[in-house]
């Protein structure tokens, strides 16, 4: 059964911009403005150097400094904390922790008890499938089982939002869609609010409420796109084939 959202986890961008000090270039953004609501999954696409990576890093509090407003729960974003999770495309596992312990790294200034935060990690552990492999180690494991102990790290706070940065990324083509069916099961159980960065549209179009397609230089939102189509997806579907046409043929349209 899907968890219900006590809280608001909703997430507004109104006219947010970024420019690098000293850089005479154009913004690396420019006025993005975007409503994203509790318990969605947005992607987010567009050729490299579209400032897909730079906005996630805005929303997650990486960066405070930005022009414009970003807005989660009701409060404006200006650094990192428990109610924001985000996974990388590097899984960033620490090589002398196991599974187990990695994973309760996130836990680390939670304000639970010390049973607490084991139930938690053994729960999350379970819900990206690695029952078994608990005191198993970085070097121990395939590059995607440990993609999977960067997202039960990711979620182990129980955050309102998980941003995700290509986080497949680096996997090859099976593991990948092995995990983005995955994260597709986990959503659906879960529903907490999820935006993910990824140049794959195919992986975007099987998992996301709508997507976000970026323009470059400066990066801005060119289109947002509606997905319709029924869930559970899977790679190779009509639909989710015929979609992922549409938007590539949107990028080539976009460049001439």
């Amino acid at each position: 059964m899907a968890t219900v959202i006590e809280q608001d986890s909703g997430l507004t961008l109104r006219h947010v911009s970024k420019r690098f000090s000293g850089d005479d270039a154009p913004p690396v953004l420019e006025r993005i403005d975007l409503s994203i609501a509790s318990g969605e999954f947005v992607s987010i696409v567009g050729a490299s150097g579209c400032g897909k990576s730079t906005l996630l890093r805005l929303i997650a509090g990486l960066d405070a400094d930005y022009d414009g407003e970003i807005d989660f729960g009701g409060a404006r974003v200006v650094t990192t904390d428990l109610s924001r999770g985000i996974v990388f495309q590097d899984h960033r596992l620490f090589p002398w922790l196991d599974v187990e312990q990695n994973v309760a790294v996130a836990l680390r200034n939670a304000p639970l008890s010390k049973a607490e935060k084991a139930r938690a990690v053994k729960e999350h552990v379970a819900l990206v499938g690695l029952q078994g492999y608990e005191r198993h180690y970085p070097h121990q494991l395939s590059g995607g089982m440990a993609q999977r102990v960067a997202i039960a790290r990711g979620l182990v706070n129980r955050p309102r939002l998980l941003l995700l940065d290509e986080p497949f990324g680096a996997l090859d083509a099976l593991t990948r869609a092995r995990l983005q069916l995955e994260l597709q099961r986990i959503w659906e159980s879960e529903r907490i609010t999820m935006v993910l960065v990824t140049h794959d549209v195919e992986e975007a179009v099987l998992l996301s409420d709508r997507i976000v397609v970026m323009q470059a230089r400066p990066g801005r939102i060119g289109e947002v796109i509606d997905v319709t189509l029924p869930r559970p997806r899977k790679l190779g579907d009509r639909g989710v084939g015929k979609l992922r046409d549409d938007i590539v043929e949107t990028f080539f349209t976009d460049a001439i």
